[in-house]
């Protein structure tokens, strides 16, 4: 009898004790598994987190997606990236140019016409961005006869616009080292005829250097003048006065450009290119 009471003892304990391991096995196992989904969620947040992040783009990067994304025809990711440059403080004819395209292919005229402007203000030469600019132009809905001008105001202007401020403002500066080594050929020369000769070098040298000049001062008046604008919005009254009950003179459309004249609060005076005058809410209008 003895024997088969300490049998069963012995049975009992193997029987507790397999038992307390498989609960500790178990035990373990599932603080495992708590700890590998916890490092699960925590890799989970932080790739979140980085993907939420935003990373702070190049201009070379910002030019790349933009360029991109207009040959995709993702207008809106242009515009925006195109628009990062900008505010990043960099201006260059190519990104207004880029901009512009990618206005007008949202047929955003103002827009497009506003860029096209500002481009060729940097590159008054460009055919490419002049010829965006007469065909944006002529999808505007005011069709505006300009004021005859004389031919000679037409060529001078012409010439002008062959080059920007910074060339034209370059080209003084080789003009004026001519003349004065043309004036030293002239004083120091002892043939009478090499003293002819820096003479008239002298005198041309000197017309094209207040030539040149004028042409660069005039070039950077329109580019730091302020004195031209576009209209931005579909449709503009242009008001006798500066209210808004005053009489409507005419009204003008979007991507039209106008000469201001005068400023007050909220107001601005306008020319347009037939050489009516009125007067437009500043919030209507864009300057170049």
């Amino acid at each position: 009898m003895k024997k088969y009471i300490a049998l069963f003892l012995s049975l009992l304990v193997i029987c507790l004790t397999v038992g307390a391991q498989e609960m500790a096995s178990e035990a373990g196992s599932a603080e495992g598994s708590a700890e590998g989904s916890a490092t699960e969620q925590e890799a989970s947040a932080e790739a979140t987190e980085a993907t939420t992040t935003p990373v702070a783009a190049t201009p070379e990067q910002h030019w790349e997606v933009a360029n991109a994304a207009y040959n995709e025809g993702r207008y809106t990711t242009a515009v925006e990236n195109y628009e990062a440059i900008l505010a990043d403080g960099l201006h260059s004819a190519k990104v207004y140019f880029n901009l512009g395209n990618a206005y007008f292919k949202q047929e955003r005229l103002g827009k497009a016409i506003l860029n096209y402007h500002r481009a060729l203000r940097l590159a008054p030469a460009d055919e490419d961005i002049r010829h965006n600019l007469e065909y944006a132009t002529e999808s505007t809905k005011d069709n505006i006869e300009q004021i005859p001008e004389f031919f000679l105001s037409t060529w001078v202007r012409k010439v002008r616009n062959l080059m920007g401020c910074n060339a034209w403002t370059i080209c003084s500066l080789i003009l004026l080292a001519a003349s004065l080594a043309a004036a030293l050929l002239y004083l120091l020369a002892e043939r009478i005829t090499l003293r002819k000769v820096g003479f008239y070098l002298m005198g041309v040298g000197t017309v094209l250097c207040i030539i040149s000049t004028i042409f660069a001062y005039n070039e950077r008046e329109a580019l730091v003048g302020g004195k031209l604008a576009i209209i931005m919005s579909s449709a503009a009254p242009i008001k006798s006065s500066p209210d808004r009950a005053a009489t409507d003179l005419f009204v003008l459309h979007e991507g039209t450009l106008l000469t201001i004249e005068e400023r007050t609060e909220g107001w601005v005076e306008v020319r347009i290119a037939d050489g009516r005058k009125g007067w437009i809410e500043s919030s209507r209008i864009e300057q170049i």
